[in-house]
């Protein structure tokens, strides 16, 4: 690429554009005008690519969530020509710095949305034909801010100044039609570009129009009242991300996102089928797989059974069979109440010709399972819990399964719930539909880009930067652990970043905190079974025993929380409350403030987490077993140098076993203990009998803390000691792993006085990071799902 080409381009936009030189050019104005200059640059080549891969066989990830965070940086990085622009810029007076001001594209809510971005990344630069498709939400998840504690959500309108990494590609939109309204899917094309700039491939997001541009100026006050609600009307698909469901028009809108995309999508594979292959669409699954993650897009499987009936002609048969070869599954959730499920009636509502589809599918199913009973195969009662429509309820994972030729899980120890418990059922139907895809993260952002001088070091160290595309090439250094030197290099390598992400704070937000503390982070979405809630009361139970001079020799510790609670969750909103609280408890408590201190960073988001991981020493990942389906957050944390605090859940295990159980801090009951103690297990019990935990849970309503007059703390209490809502009393088994995480909690703040061993552990914890790359991830998907 022609550096000097870029720099010039970027000159003449601000001139022209802003009027402004790029030296005093505000962050956005810089940044839309390099990023411009630099799409146009590789277009031609990106066009190109795109061209050539859509003639043969390539895989689609279809997915509610694109969580790809700021793009300007990493896209410098993945080019080879990140320091070189940075010194252009330097040259020229201008502060590559104030880049970090840019939005993120928070498109996204959590590891779901981050790891489709892994994927596609990981895809361009492993050279394998894999594009996105999904939505371009006017507003990304919300800006978090707190006012006394509690979270306010603001609107994130994340492309308020530009967005100039899309495209948009008018000549491509598509109509998209439900029985009460028709709207205009308009696609942005987002080039997604591999390490080396060598491969580019391509995120089609989809935003909602109105079939018909109004001039208003034509109408009157009548018929302009009722353009402007029929406009909104289209728009509020593609307006906001998950909208709130809690309603009727909630769950409406949702629905209507999930079908929007996924009928925009398959309407886009179709056109371009028939322009490089043929008008006959029986060859359809030769050249298309479509990889559904989790339910959201699950749609598609009617939409496209539709497409090819009424649209192209073909049987009903025949495209159920082409659907069955197309489509892919990765379930996401070991939960049974978070696998999604549509009222029939809704359903018949907004889209009757998708219901009479899905009733086919339904009855289809039901007469191959006749059978499979008559000669015994399965039983009748396992039929009846398979249907894919049952007591006017469509079970959104059923449909999966049975549309979809693959059906896999993100974990070892989640694919094996998933066939010995969730989805048993199905797996004794189809065992070889079942497969694993142990998640991944890019080894680019998560590490090259977030942690330039560890990338150096390990570089250094390797004598090449292999690694970058070759995780596993970590594994050569873990020799080097028993040398004095390098772990010292390495422990002030982690101190830089511990002063970097303390400056950071500090400006964010007006908060100082001590670098030579340890870093005891946890950062994911707000969620009862990631167990915000017990890390928070194990926190006040070493402020009681500290302030009661029962913990001597506590090294002092500063405990972070980045997390952002879905604005209608009420209990997860109070433990963020109450986290604020217990912060403000200890500041105000000279005995114990200096030893602890808790920390809520604002708006938690992909770029504050950068920071976040490559500073951490301690990463906090204590989901109830069996509840948490992988996790990536674990792994980033892992590849920056921290070891895991964390139960036997998700990717936990295959961390451990990698890196080894005595390099990492593990705690609490595993699946089968819980399962064992299910049905007879008492919180109220554990309470009554332990007094510390007593005294830590009475704090929530003894007026200790103050939940502003809300009842909040009292619900928090109420639900580990009795149960509320559809929850048993302390559904997630917080009091059962209470003591087993103050030990482990105890043990490695101890640890940590010897620094150099613990930073051995940390140092093993980076080599053996290699299995938890993205780039492995989808190789397997390629080779073993999608076969391109």
């Amino acid at each position: 690429m022609d550096i000097n080409k870029v720099i010039k381009s970027a000159q003449d936009k601000c001139k022209i554009e802003y009027g402004k030189e790029l030296s005093n050019a505000l962050a956005w104005q810089l940044h839309n005008s390099l990023s411009e200059s630099i799409r146009e640059e590789i277009g031609g080549k990106w066009q190109e690519l795109k061209i050539m891969s859509d003639k043969n066989r390539k895989a689609y990830y279809f997915s509610a969530e694109f969580l790809i965070g700021r793009s300007i940086q990493n896209n410098l990085l993945n080019l080879g020509i990140l320091d070189e622009i940075n010194n252009k810029l330097k040259d020229l007076n201008v502060d590559f710095g104030i880049l970090e001001e840019i939005e993120d594209a928070a498109l996204g809510n959590g590891g779901l949305g981050r790891l489709a971005a892994c994927f596609i990344e990981s895809a361009a630069t492993m050279d394998i034909p894999l594009d996105g498709y999904g939505i371009r939400y006017k507003f990304g998840l919300f800006k978090q801010e707190f006012q006394d504690g509690f979270q306010i959500e603001k609107a994130d309108d994340w492309s308020k100044y530009g967005d100039p990494w899309s495209l948009r590609k008018y000549e491509d939109s598509v109509l998209v039609k439900f029985s009460d309204q028709n709207v205009i899917a308009v696609p942005y094309d987002i080039p997604i570009i591999g390490y080396k700039g060598n491969n580019i491939s391509t995120l089609r997001l989809w935003q909602a129009e109105p079939v018909n541009e109004f001039d208003f100026n034509l109408f009157n006050d009548q018929n302009y009242d009722l353009a402007v609600k029929e406009k909104n009307k289209a728009e509020d698909i593609s307006r906001v991300l998950y909208p709130n469901d809690d309603t009727l028009d909630g769950k409406k809108l949702r629905f209507r996102q999930q079908y929007f995309f996924s009928s925009a999508s398959l309407q886009d594979l179709i056109r371009k089928f028939k322009r490089n292959h043929s008008e006959d669409l029986l060859d359809f699954a030769k050249y298309n797989v479509i990889q559904l993650n989790d339910t959201h897009p699950t749609i598609a499987i009617p939409e496209l059974i539709r497409l090819l009936v009424d649209e192209e002609k073909l049987s009903f048969e025949s495209a159920l069979d082409i659907c069955k070869k197309t489509f892919a599954y990765t379930n996401h959730t070991i939960m049974q109440e978070a696998l999604e499920k549509w009222d029939i009636g809704l359903i018949k509502e907004l889209l009757p010709r998708i219901y009479e589809i899905i009733k086919q599918i339904h009855n289809n199913f039901e007469e191959e399972k006749k059978d499979l009973v008559k000669n015994k195969i399965i039983s009748k009662a396992l039929s009846n819990r398979t249907k894919i429509i049952n007591k006017n309820t469509l079970h959104m994972a059923h449909m999966a399964i049975y549309g979809s030729s693959y059906v896999n899980g993100v974990a070892q120890i989640h694919t094996d719930i998933i066939k010995s418990d969730v989805l048993k059922d199905f797996y004794q139907l189809y065992p070889s539909k079942f497969q694993n895809k142990t998640n991944g993260i890019t080894q680019r952002r998560w590490l090259a880009l977030c942690n330039r001088e560890l990338s150096s070091f390990i570089s250094n160290n390797l004598g090449n930067e292999n690694w970058i595309t070759n995780l596993s090439d970590l594994k050569k250094l873990e020799p080097l652990s028993k040398s004095t030197s390098i772990i010292e290099e390495f422990s002030n390598i982690k101190q830089i970043k511990k002063h970097q992400l303390a400056d950071y704070i500090f400006r964010k937000e007006g908060i100082a905190i001590d670098p030579q503390s340890i870093y005891d982070i946890q950062i994911k979405r707000l969620h009862e079974y990631k167990r915000q809630l017990l890390n928070i009361l194990t926190i006040l139970y070493m402020y009681n025993e500290i302030k009661s001079g029962n913990l001597n020799n506590f090294y002092k510790t500063t405990f972070i929380f980045g997390a952002k609670a879905a604005p209608g969750y009420k209990r997860a909103k109070s433990i963020i409350k109450l986290i604020n609280e217990v912060g403000n408890l200890i500041d105000n408590d000279p005995l114990v403030s200096s030893k602890i201190k808790v920390v809520f960073v604002s708006n938690y988001n992909v770029s504050y987490a950068e920071k976040l991981v490559a500073a951490a020493d301690i990463s906090e990942q204590i989901s109830t077993a069996g509840t948490e389906a992988s996790g990536t957050g674990n792994m980033k944390f892992m590849l920056n140098g921290a070891v895991t605090l964390g139960t036997l859940d998700g990717a936990n295990v295959e961390i451990v076993q990698e890196a080894g159980r005595e390099n990492n801090y593990i705690f609490g009951s595993t699946v089968d203990e819980i399962s064992s103690i299910s049905k007879s297990y008492s919180p109220i019990d554990i309470y009554k009998s332990n007094p510390k935990v007593k005294a830590v849970l009475d704090m929530l309503i003894d007026g200790t803390l103050k939940d502003g007059k809300t009842k909040g703390f009292k619900e928090l209490y109420d639900s580990i000691l009795k149960g509320a809502s559809w929850h048993t009393a302390d559904h997630y088994y917080l009091l059962h792993d209470f003591m087993s995480y103050v030990e482990t909690r105890i043990k490695v703040n101890s640890d940590f006085s010897s620094k150099y061993e613990f930073r051995k552990k940390c140092y093993i914890n980076m080599c053996n990071a290699g299995k938890f790359s993205s780039d492995r991830t989808i190789q397997d998907y390629a080779k073993e799902i999608w076969h391109v």
